[in-house]
């Protein structure tokens, strides 16, 4: 269990301090103006975020805003490389986030209930954008999302087929009734 914890801690020792990455500068100075070192200055900013998950006024919007802002950031990046894997990861992180949050929509009312709810759904969403190669969005998708969605598909596709021709027909309707309400204000 040691050896673990040491490979755990050595790794997010070398993460932290590796050239190119946005957060080694900023920990950098941090480190060189208040004497800690920045895996503890790391560890002490995320107890203080756990902490106010659990107890603090507004903890939803923080956790929406931990499961946002990152993974944005890091799919406009991906959007504008070459690489089609980092596209791909990103839109899965992004329809596991979707689904999640219409689980999360529909069941809100038995989810609030629950004491320490937001800090294990910003647990969940760091998990599921953890840059490793197999995180959470991409476990969650091949595990559960993908066999759903392939046994329903044809379903899917038949309603969303259905929805877009009613759609069109509801637009067509509407720019009708738009055309015909400026003639006759203009005559």
């Amino acid at each position: 269990m040691g050896s673990k914890v040491d490979d755990f801690r050595n790794k997010l020792e070398k993460t932290l301090s590796e050239e190119g990455r946005p957060w080694t500068p900023i920990l950098g100075k941090a480190e060189e103006k208040t004497g800690v070192k920045r895996l503890y200055i790391v560890i002490g900013i995320a107890i203080l975020v756990g902490l106010y998950l659990l107890f603090g006024y507004g903890a939803q919007l923080l956790c929406n805003v931990i499961g946002f802002i990152y993974p944005a950031i890091r799919s406009i990046k991906a959007i504008e490389t070459r690489n089609k894997e980092d596209d791909t990861k990103w839109l899965t992180y992004w329809v596991v986030f979707a689904v999640f949050s219409l689980f999360e929509f529909f069941s809100d009312l038995l989810l609030s209930w629950f004491p320490f709810y937001y800090l294990a759904k910003c647990l969940f969403l760091v998990w599921c954008f953890a840059p490793n190669e197999y995180n959470g969005s991409l476990m969650v998708y091949s595990r559960i999302i993908r066999p759903v969605f392939l046994r329903h598909e044809s379903d899917v596709d038949k309603v969303l087929s259905s929805a877009t021709d009613k759609l069109g027909e509801l637009a067509g309707n509407a720019a009708k009734l738009a055309t015909d309400a400026a003639f006759k204000k203009s005559d």
